[in-house]
């Protein structure tokens, strides 16, 4: 679609079939949304708006901003990344070139865990919460989010994902709840928490070359590289969390496919017990939660 082509037309409709047209003859996995998605942000739609405002003229600047936008993702590059956003559990999340982008299985974590935090914050009245690898802070702003008087601390590595979920925690007006710092997991932390929760890297090495490009091009390597058989993470996790953890505490992790049991076992030899596990929507173990003996 690039500007030397014809069409490029003036309305929404047009815009969006014209557009869609092109996605799916590229191929594109979901060409009917994708194009739905860019339009509607850029033409600045809500999505009960996009249907009646399908011949409302576009000014040129957003026109163009909007084919500038498809031949991005005709290149390969994933919508919200084209975007710079995504939302989290209803949450609006700026991303970076050091986060990834944050998934909907993700959001089993939050739901696996908010009623430990709810619990915690009835019987005690705060709860603590440590946030490992937030990258743009997801899980952690969810969480705060979801409950009055929860805090949390972000640990990562990177220091433009500290800065990312700093900015959305303040961008959601939520920054005197969370606040992220770079660290090396808990090596490094001396206080102790109620709750740590971790999305970690968790692909085998080996596996990331069957990736596909949206992921491998656009998302940070080291959010994603698990180590030779993905369990690098859980590891370090498992060795730190317990000094850690207040009495009565938890850790929950979430998990990759086939998973489930090696991270279990790593737990159990560190002192830990189940308390309890959650799938996601497609029926696959993807969360799982322990407590101290």
């Amino acid at each position: 679609m690039a500007e030397s082509e014809p069409g490029r037309s003036a309305t929404v409709r047009g815009a969006w079939l014209e557009i869609r047209k092109a996605f799916r003859e590229a191929g594109l996995p979901s060409p009917d949304l994708d194009a739905r998605i860019l339009v509607a942000n850029i033409a600045g739609l809500e999505p009960h708006q996009f249907v009646t405002a399908h011949d409302l003229e576009l000014a040129e600047d957003l026109r163009e901003r909007l084919f500038q936008a498809a031949d991005q993702r005709l290149s390969g590059k994933p919508v919200h990344r084209i975007l710079g956003w995504r939302e989290f559990y209803g949450l609006s999340l700026a991303l970076s070139e050091a986060t990834l982008e944050p998934r909907p299985d993700t959001e089993t974590l939050v739901e696996a865990v908010l009623p430990f935090v709810r619990e915690c914050l009835t019987r005690k009245g705060c709860c603590d919460i440590a946030d490992l690898g937030v990258g743009a802070g997801g899980i952690g702003l969810a969480l705060v989010a979801e409950s009055a008087h929860a805090r949390c601390l972000g640990i990562d590595i990177s220091a433009e994902a500290v800065a990312t979920s700093n900015a959305n925690a303040k961008a959601l007006g939520l920054s005197e709840r969370y606040r992220a710092v770079a660290g090396n997991w808990l090596s490094q932390v001396e206080e102790t928490f109620d709750l740590i929760v971790s999305n970690p890297p968790y692909i085998p090495t080996q596996d990331l070359k069957s990736l596909s490009r949206e992921v491998t091009e656009h998302d940070p390597m080291l959010a994603l590289d698990g180590g030779r058989d993905g369990l690098d993470a859980y590891r370090l996790i498992a060795g730190q969390a317990g000094a850690r953890l207040n009495e009565g505490g938890r850790v929950a992790v979430e998990i990759g496919i086939g998973q489930s049991e090696d991270v279990r076992d790593l737990f159990l030899g560190h002192g830990f017990a189940d308390a309890g596990s959650a799938a996601d929507l497609g029926g696959i173990d993807r969360v799982l939660i322990f407590h101290r003996v």
